[in-house]
């Protein structure tokens, strides 16, 4: 089947399930939101149970480290079994918000969904999946000697996964793959990538130019397309995928990768945000993209997912403490793109590998294109706000996504140029 057809398909899908999914949206009115701590392995246990018992307890955190902070969205009815719990356990708890859905809508995100009337696509508004597609496929068009539109996948319910080859030289050049949105509710990561393409496009700044001159570039913005539909058209917190599991929906997508699945950092229950699936690749979604990306093998040398939130730059491993054969160079690498990262806003990154930096967490997209594809460079950045964003975290204001963006293309810069000195780039 031609790319065309096969993107008309989806978005045909695309259509029916927004009209479907729009009679009614989930809302958090009266939710508490509160913050608790395990301060140690029995304290931990006690929440790793509780993570996915029931889907009126929200994790937006996950549950893998003691005396990390983890954020729970708390429906009414529970909040006495909650308190009862935490009480017994001893585990120290602060109340964050008494109306989750209140705090919710105090956040101006300016979301534009199907509606850009023949405005131009910008960075000061969110926009609908569809509306992104339509931007990048008329990219093609006009720019029909560099731009490619490309599928890097399919997903449950029948859409493209779509992006974009962004090739100036038309020529084999060094291979930069950039994935976003793999979790549906972290929009900034998505907008953050349109970002990029755009001013791969368009920028006259020497060092923009000399990235989109002297690379290949792999742009995909939307990894899960059916959760980030279901954020705008039915729960604005959602994260997974959407196929059915039992009486729960969806697979973790970032602890599917067929790369030390399911060892740690994930949950077997198909009710929790980190559920691992049943199987490695076992969400199409994953398991197609990856099958894309192995077509890439050897051409790409630099592997980075977008993320949100907490403001860190990570590396492998998340499955285990032990460090890659060439954590000097990450290392190096990560120190020039986080001093980078801070320059135009004096935004302050932190991170390092994986499972010490953030929390340990199995099946990752930038552990397996590390692990299992050559990629010797495979970085994640989870963007803005910072982990103190308690009520904000995953809603960054729609005017935040501009400067978001400029300070990690200055970092991108810094990391592309900090690569290249070290050799990766053939």
């Amino acid at each position: 089947m031609s790319l065309n057809k096969c993107i008309l398909f989806g978005l045909l899908g695309l259509l029916a399930t927004v009209g479907f999914s729009q009679a009614e949206r989930v809302r958090y009115d009266n939710y508490r939101l509160y913050k608790a701590k395990a301060e140690n392995e029995v304290q931990l246990a006690v929440l790793k149970d509780l993570e996915g018992s029931t889907d009126s307890i929200i994790f937006l955190d996950g549950v893998h480290i003691v005396g990390a902070d983890v954020q729970m969205v708390v429906a009414p009815h529970k909040v006495p079994d909650l308190l009862e719990l935490l009480g017994k356990a001893e585990i120290k708890y602060e109340l964050q918000s008494k109306d989750f859905q209140k705090s919710m809508d105090e956040v101006d995100e300016k979301v534009a969904i199907n509606g850009r009337a023949g405005a131009e696509y910008n960075w000061q508004q969110y926009y609908a999946l569809e509306d992104t597609y339509s931007w990048m496929q008329s990219l093609a068009k006009q720019y029909p000697h560099v731009v490619t539109l490309i599928e890097g996948g399919k997903t449950y319910q029948g859409r493209s996964i779509l992006g974009l080859k962004i090739s100036k030289s038309g020529t084999e050049k060094p291979g930069i793959f950039l994935e976003a949105g793999i979790h549906a509710r972290e929009w900034i990561a998505p907008a953050a990538a349109t970002y990029i393409i755009n001013q791969l496009l368009t920028s006259d700044v020497a060092s923009v130019k000399q990235l989109a001159d002297n690379y290949n570039w792999y742009v995909i913005p939307h990894a899960n397309p059916d959760g980030f539909v279901y954020t705008h058209t039915k729960d604005r917190m959602w994260r997974k995928t959407r196929a059915p599991y039992g009486s729960c929906y969806g697979a973790d997508p970032n602890r599917n990768w067929g790369f030390h699945w399911n060892e740690v950092g994930a949950s077997n229950s198909a009710c929790s945000d980190t559920y691992a699936g049943p199987s490695a690749f076992s969400e199409i979604e994953t398991r197609s993209l990856s099958e894309y990306i192995k077509s890439l093998k050897g051409k790409i040398q630099l592997y980075i997912s977008l993320h949100a939130y907490s403001q860190y730059l990570l590396y492998p491993y998340g499955h285990t403490k032990s460090l890659p054969d060439n954590v000097k160079d990450f290392q190096q690498v990560f120190k020039a793109a986080v001093s980078a990262v801070s320059k135009r806003y004096n935004t302050k990154y932190t991170g390092g590998n994986i499972y010490d930096a953030i929390y340990p967490a199995a099946g990752a997209s930038v552990d397996w294109a590390y692990g299992t594809q050559d990629v010797r460079m495979a970085f994640c950045y989870e963007l803005r706000p910072s982990s103190n964003a308690y009520f904000t975290g995953f809603q960054l204001p729609a005017a935040q996504i501009k400067p978001a963006s400029e300070e990690l293309l200055d970092s991108i810069v810094a990391m592309v140029g900090e690569i290249k000195t070290l050799g990766y780039f053939k």
